[in-house]
């Protein structure tokens, strides 16, 4: 599939920030993903100054592997909180350029709105891939919220001050919960139901849960199936 080139990756963290501030604005942060067939879940591990990306992409409702693609690269970006997406997506780009298949929604480990400049790594790819594209992140970058229930689908506002920039969300009873935010292409309430849909009785839903231990060497088994590609180690 195709990733749009919109800006170079090779700056320094001032101009990243810029980036970051000028594409922000582009983002489209409402939206309710129609007739989806296919979901998506990206991440990286990073070892030794080299990023692990990876990409898995399921059927859905059945939620099976169609095809995984990872890629191991060196990253050229430094350590910058709020910048992650300039030292990672560069990697998982290359693991999207091979999907054979393009998914129709896109599950992110990481922060979408939920960000200082309201662009984190679930935007940034979003915005990149034009496909609806959800953050949801198993730590808080910024804002603050109020207690929240035990229940399964219990949520309570993320808030940066008087504007709501996520959800906190309860996916397992007794286990912390995820941080969910609108990526591109699909509200704030789509954002969280969708994650519930898809998490399966784990915290994480399905698509990041596979694309983590992808991305952490763990091998994942495709379906045999006539539109289904074997997984590709690369």
């Amino acid at each position: 599939m195709d990733i749009r080139q919109l800006h170079p990756w090779n700056v320094d963290p001032r101009e990243a920030m810029a980036i970051q501030k000028r594409l922000a604005s582009q983002v489209v942060l409402e939206g309710s993903p129609q007739d989806v067939r296919t979901v998506a879940g990206a991440d990286i591990s990073i070892s030794g100054g080299r990023g692990r990306g990876a990409v898995v992409l399921l059927s859905y409702p059945e939620l099976r592997v169609l095809e995984s693609q990872v890629v191991e690269s060196e990253l050229t970006f430094p350590y910058v909180p709020g910048l992650l997406a300039f030292r990672e997506v560069p990697v998982l780009a290359e693991a999207f350029q091979r999907l054979e298949h393009t998914p129709d929604l896109l599950l992110v480990d990481g922060q979408g709105l939920a960000h200082p400049r309201r662009f984190g790594i679930a935007c940034h790819l979003g915005f990149l891939l034009e496909l609806p594209t959800i953050g949801c992140a198993k730590s808080r970058l910024v804002g603050e919220h109020g207690p929240l229930g035990e229940e399964v689908g219990s949520r309570v506002e993320l808030r940066d001050g008087p504007e709501v920039i996520g959800l906190v969300l309860r996916t397992r009873p007794g286990v912390t919960p995820v941080y969910v935010s609108a990526g591109h292409r699909i509200s704030l309430a789509e954002a969280a139901e969708w994650v519930l849909r898809l998490c399966g009785g784990y915290r994480l839903p399905e698509p990041a849960r596979l694309a983590h231990q992808a991305a952490g060497g763990q091998a994942i088994a495709a379906a045999r199936e006539p539109a289904a590609e074997q997984m590709t180690l690369f």
